[in-house]
């Protein structure tokens, strides 16, 4: 076996649904290929549907919705392959676009992880001169004057006529990467339950000493927050986890003081701003965007809580948060 696509679904199934039909004619005609779909226990009964619409696809149902970084390493324990394409579920993706990525990847050493160019709904492209955190690059504001300063230095970095160009880091909804160096780098971080593990893993990989890598010749279709924002109450939910990854991400990869200065920023900056909103909220009801801030404000409230109670900023939701527990 040559190349595992492994996909971590939870409740996206008309999503996963278009996505396993684009793999279909890929599967039949690239030879040695599997496609493993790991489910995070969407709670209902999908699962045998689609095991049994898609026979020549390995299911596998996880413990509980363990978050994408346990169900992307439990999809690799069972994948078979040399090498790994972790792909969202709502992504679509042609035999053109895997066999660039699988050349490319197979051709350039230097290359720990490669993805593609990705498209939305509107025909929109996602930016692809993502730069690592840290306290210059972190905030908007800090960030906007980075790169003004850089604007050149970023130009020759990013420039879209080179076929590969080198960003600090990837979005984990393309991730095409080797067994060995998956091995070397000891998989994904299970300290994230969603958000900031792709940054965490090229992260990792920059510092195994490969480049990442995005493939410019090449492109695929990627629904824009079609996985995760299914309602209200999921929605709120994914925005404060994406608040909580940094939080944790700033506590693995921050010197002592920037750690200090970042997460009180973090901290003071989000609760200002979703305690405005929320107010804001009160006064136009039938608002749903800001209701939404209402639900955030309480779930950071309480995660901060914990956060004072238990000295660890990793999410309780996160597979490792009781190994980090005082």
């Amino acid at each position: 076996m040559e190349l595992s696509v492994i996909i971590v679904n939870y409740k996206a199934w008309k999503a996963l649904e278009d996505c396993l039909n684009s793999l279909v004619p890929v599967f039949s005609n690239f030879g040695n290929l599997e496609v493993i779909i790991v489910d995070n226990q969407s709670g209902d009964d999908e699962f045998a549907i689609f095991k049994s619409k898609f026979p020549e696809f390995c299911f596998i149902q996880n413990s509980g919705n363990n978050g994408f970084s346990n169900g992307c390493n439990l999809g690799a324990t069972s994948a078979k392959g040399d090498f790994f394409l972790f792909l969202n579920p709502d992504t679509t993706i042609t035999a053109k676009t895997l066999k660039d990525l699988f050349n490319t990847y197979k051709t350039h050493d230097e290359i720990g992880i490669l993805s593609c160019r990705q498209y939305n709904e509107n025909g929109t492209y996602y930016k692809q001169n993502l730069l690592l955190p840290n306290l210059f690059t972190f905030f908007g504001t800090f960030r906007a004057a980075y790169r003004a300063l850089n604007k050149s230095k970023l130009q020759q970095k990013f420039t879209p006529h080179n076929e590969l160009t080198y960003p600090d880091w990837v979005t984990g909804a393309v991730v095409f990467i080797s067994k060995e160096v998956f091995e070397k780098i000891k998989g994904w971080n299970e300290d994230y339950w969603l958000y900031y593990e792709d940054v965490d893993l090229c992260k990792k990989v920059l510092n195994a000493g490969y480049k990442v890598g995005v493939l410019h010749s090449t492109e695929l279709f990627h629904a824009h927050g079609g996985a995760s924002r299914i309602n209200l109450k999921t929605k709120a939910l994914t925005k404060t986890e994406v608040i909580i990854s940094k939080h944790t991400y700033i506590s693995n990869h921050f010197d002592p003081l920037a750690k200090i200065v970042t997460n009180t920023l973090l901290i003071f900056s989000v609760l200002i701003e979703k305690s405005l909103l929320s107010a804001l909220s009160f006064l136009l009801l039938f608002n749903i965007k800001l209701k939404v801030n209402r639900l955030i404000l309480i779930n950071l409230i309480k995660y901060y809580l914990n956060v004072l109670k238990h000295k660890t900023w990793i999410s309780p939701r996160a597979m490792n948060y009781k190994q980090n527990v005082n």
